[in-house]
């Protein structure tokens, strides 16, 4: 079977590097990949995958399945927009291209799959939260595992992603002059101020993994009249989606205390999708790991301590069991969003990571859907991590 799908990926990977290259040089924002959609439907299409479009009401997210629509259901994610002013520099276009080479390997490895594989194109990652929307229309309903990978700077096992939202704080006053009649304003801003001092404060002693940090986003119109009006907004993580919540709940209770101490009154509002924490599977992920060996990759465990950013992934991860390991492209003092890992994307390392990739996707996915004990564990795993 390893033979198979290794010789799969080889006969398309100069096919799959072109439609990574053409994702790499037309980079598409969230929620307007037409051509990138456009572009894999095409070849799973071609491949007799059965496909839809538009599903969650999204005109750039489809479905493409193969197999009988049965269980066991695994469904491989692909990501494809890409970031404004910086293109692909988190390396969608290999998300993309590694989730479609598995597919077609899959496809050739069992012609006659008692069980169903689908594809999934999940636009709008960054911010949008595509992922997000395809739960809340029931995309994910009936799939047993959902397998992706992700490019970084490390080799790790699983992504140690935190959950994460925005919020705005709105501080309401009253506007006077502040010489001519100053006892009758009301500062806004001063109590803006006095929330970021606040939270200052609470940072030294927030747990690990949790962070807030702002910006003030309105502070008023004119030096000659006090701000009736002063809006911040907040980035919050947390280690779990639960630290996450607690936080904004103390966020809140700050603001609200300003307010009361300040004359002033408040607003706070969710402006973001939030993303959940993401969860990892054992089963699932060391499955990965042990088909990657065979493109001598070894992932490790993330570094203690170290915390990288947020993603609708984390959400499907609490859902149902899912993998989202790291293969690095670039080397560990450099970064994603930087315009050298937008380099690194279209690199011979790049391409050479997108194949190891598709192997291990492809290898894992056959295990899943053709050895039942493993979806089990893969069950208990995701269960046991309540």
């Amino acid at each position: 079977m390893t033979d198979r799908i290794r010789h799969e990926i080889e006969r398309h990977a100069d096919e799959l590097w072109r439609i990574s290259q053409f994702l790499h040089g037309n980079p598409e924002l969230a929620f307007q990949e037409h051509a990138a959609c456009a572009e894999l439907v095409a070849v799973l299409s071609t491949a007799q995958f059965e496909v839809v479009q538009g599903i969650a009401d999204l005109p750039t997210a489809f479905r493409a399945r193969w197999g009988t629509g049965a269980s066991p259901r695994v469904a491989l994610l692909l990501e494809y927009d890409a970031l404004p002013g910086l293109g692909h520099a988190c390396g969608h276009n290999l998300i993309a291209t590694a989730g479609l080479g598995a597919a077609l390997a899959v496809r050739h490895a069992l012609p006659d799959l008692a069980g169903t594989l689908e594809v999934i194109g999940t636009p709008a990652e960054e911010g949008g939260g595509g992922k997000i929307l395809e739960l809340e229309a029931g995309v994910f309903d009936g799939i047993d595992a959902t397998l992706m990978f992700h490019p970084g700077v490390h080799d790790w096992r699983y992504a140690p992603l935190t959950a994460q939202i925005e919020v705005a704080v709105r501080f309401y006053g009253r506007a006077a002059h502040p010489t001519g009649n100053p006892t009758e304003g009301i500062d806004a801003l001063g109590a803006l101020v006095q929330l970021f001092t606040a939270l200052a404060m609470l940072r030294s002693r927030l747990p690990l993994g949790s962070h807030v940090q702002g910006i003030v986003t309105q502070g008023g119109t004119a030096t000659n009249i006090v701000p009736e009006l002063a809006e911040g907004r907040f980035g919050v993580r947390g280690l779990t989606t639960a630290a996450r919540d607690d936080l904004v709940a103390q966020l809140t209770e700050c603001a609200h205390g300003i307010a009361h101490a300040t004359g002033t009154t408040v607003e706070v509002e969710a402006v973001s999708t939030g993303y959940q924490h993401v969860r990892d599977n054992a089963a699932l992920s060391g499955t990965f790991a042990r088909h990657l060996a065979e493109s001598d990759i070894t992932l490790t465990e993330p570094e203690p301590g170290v915390f990288l950013g947020s993603s609708d992934i984390g959400d499907v991860s609490n859902t149902l069991p899912a993998i989202h390991p790291f293969l690095a492209i670039a080397d560990a003092d450099r970064s994603d969003h930087t315009p050298e890992f937008a380099a690194a994307a279209a690199s011979a390392r790049g391409r050479a990571v997108m194949l190891a990739a598709a192997r291990a996707l492809a290898g894992t996915a056959v295990d899943v859907l053709t050895r039942p004990e493993l979806l089990d564990q893969a069950w208990q795993d995701f269960r046991a991590a309540d």
